[in-house]
């Protein structure tokens, strides 16, 4: 049975505003003109979120197999189809816990995979990360982790200029997981000499590093210069000026760009006391802070209005979708499944309104109710 829909279509080349997308099983058969449609929805990929602690009231941090779903399950309704399940920095014994927990969850397509937000972090730059639990990076570690996911485990931050971090971002690429920066006190040149040993990400561009330096231009060049390294970008008005965020995606451009929530479980819950990673977070104003120090703790974020607030700083639609679906598929491996409405792929989309609010979603071929 072939499914038709149309309206203003997203391809990774521009707008069809009389469009067509067909459908056969999960797969996209086609896409193309439709010159008899009038008017309709935004017919857009499905939005990939490559860094996300939770939402809905329920977090992927704690390895706990129900609230990931439900985490999971939250943000499928708002639009995000694929999505990779981010933990804070842990003791190890939770890092494995989590990553035996979660491997089914991949396994059957509820997650995309498991990223490790630390523990190889700087302590002078942890925002919220809990500083108990930072440390050097192990290449012992990531090694049995990778081994017990089998799969699973899809990316890990870590700051370069820590001892053994050049050796675990070798490692991390020899065996096909994103190495990504973040959390960071490096130099330029620290981190260039991260992005040559394979390091391929940058985690909440400007949020939790070195700031830009006339004379020391630390991570954030290096980062946005490198032309295979993604700059994640949280475009929710609080961690980066709208300006800002223009800014960045001029200079990486929408192919280097992914927009992300880098959300907590407060996301979509009103304002409150939370936790994440073992400390207090107060949640005011739809914020998530610290409660000790006012550090900011990822966010209430979606992606659906992620993509409407890049939309309302300028960028333009195209651009926009592109950093939410194509963009972050590629970075995390799956560029070749999903990520973009093109023949072949997975039939991923989202139906927005003129206002770029969420009227459906489809996984799969088929709608989630």
């Amino acid at each position: 049975m072939t499914l038709r829909l149309t309206g203003k279509v997203v391809t990774p080349t521009g707008v069809t505003r009389q469009g067509c997308v067909e459908i056969v099983g999960d797969r996209i058969r086609a896409v193309a003109e439709y010159p008899s449609v009038r008017d309709g929805h935004w017919i857009v990929p499905g939005f990939v979120d490559m860094h996300t602690h939770g939402g809905g009231g329920h977090t992927f941090t704690t390895g706990d197999v129900e609230s990931a779903r439900e985490a999971a399950a939250f943000h499928l309704r708002h639009g995000t189809t694929t999505l990779l399940a981010s933990l804070v920095s842990s003791p190890f014994s939770l890092m494995r816990e989590a990553t035996t927990a979660y491997r089914p969850l991949v396994e059957s397509g509820v997650l995309a995979g498991v990223h490790f937000e630390g523990p190889y972090l700087s302590a002078d730059r942890c925002g919220a990360q809990n500083p108990e639990f930072l440390r050097d990076p192990s290449t012992a570690e990531l090694a049995e982790l990778i081994g017990l996911g089998g799969g699973a485990v899809r990316m890990v931050t870590l700051a370069p200029e820590r001892d053994g971090a050049l050796e675990a971002i070798k490692l991390l690429a020899s065996r096909g997981v994103v190495a990504a920066i973040g959390h960071t006190d490096a130099t330029w040149e620290q981190t260039r000499a991260a992005v040559a040993a394979g390091a391929s990400v940058g985690t909440h561009l400007f949020n939790g590093m070195r700031p830009v330096h006339h004379r020391e231009p630390g991570p954030v060049i290096a980062l946005l210069e490198a032309p295979n390294v993604v700059c994640e970008l949280v475009a929710d008005g609080v961690h980066l000026h709208d300006g800002m965020l223009a800014f960045a995606t001029s200079v990486a451009g929408a192919e280097r760009a992914a927009l992300i929530t880098d959300a907590m479980a407060a996301a979509g819950m009103p304002d409150g006391e939370y936790e994440l990673g073992g400390q207090a977070v107060t949640v005011s104003g739809g914020v998530a802070r610290l409660s000790r120090d006012g550090a900011i703790a990822g966010s209430t974020l979606t992606m659906d209005a992620a993509l409407r607030h890049a939309v309302a700083a300028g960028i333009a639609v195209p651009d926009a979708c592109r950093m939410v679906a194509t963009t972050p598929a590629r970075a995390i491996g799956l560029g070749d499944q999903i990520g973009a409405l093109l023949p072949g792929l997975r039939a991923d989309l989202v139906l927005l309104d003129d206002d770029f609010n969420v009227v459906r979603v489809m996984r799969g071929g088929a709608w989630v109710e």
